[in-house]
């Protein structure tokens, strides 16, 4: 996969885990993550529990490695490579985050709407 590519994943998993993380657990540390990648280098701080930061660190390591080109959608994924439960929290981690931020988008458009008015 291009680093364009890897750098679009990890900026969505980057936006996903807060999420999750800070509505469902306690304890959040903030932890530095420098990830090489194609002759790259991607860099960013990240405020987590301990579990999600184990997660992300899993979805980082299965990302270094995907073999496929193009990378597909992990759920369309001819070879899964995500250990059955990992790819369930991780299901679940993307549901959930994903219907918040649509519905943060959402809100943010009628505000919008609303104010014009």
């Amino acid at each position: 996969m291009t680093f364009e590519k890897f750098e679009s994943e990890i900026n969505t998993l980057k936006k996903f885990f807060p999420i999750y993380c800070h509505d469902k657990h306690q304890n959040q540390f903030e932890k530095e993550y420098i990830i090489p990648y194609d002759n790259k280098t991607i860099k960013f701080n990240i405020s987590l529990c301990e579990d999600c930061h184990e997660l992300l660190r899993y979805a980082i390591t299965r990302l270094q490695e995907c073999p496929n080109e193009p990378k597909p959608r992990c759920r369309k994924c001819p070879e899964p490579c995500y250990e059955k439960e990992k790819y369930k929290q991780m299901a679940k981690m993307m549901r959930y985050s994903g219907m918040k931020l649509g519905l943060t988008k959402a809100a943010k458009k009628i505000k919008k709407f609303f104010k014009k008015s």
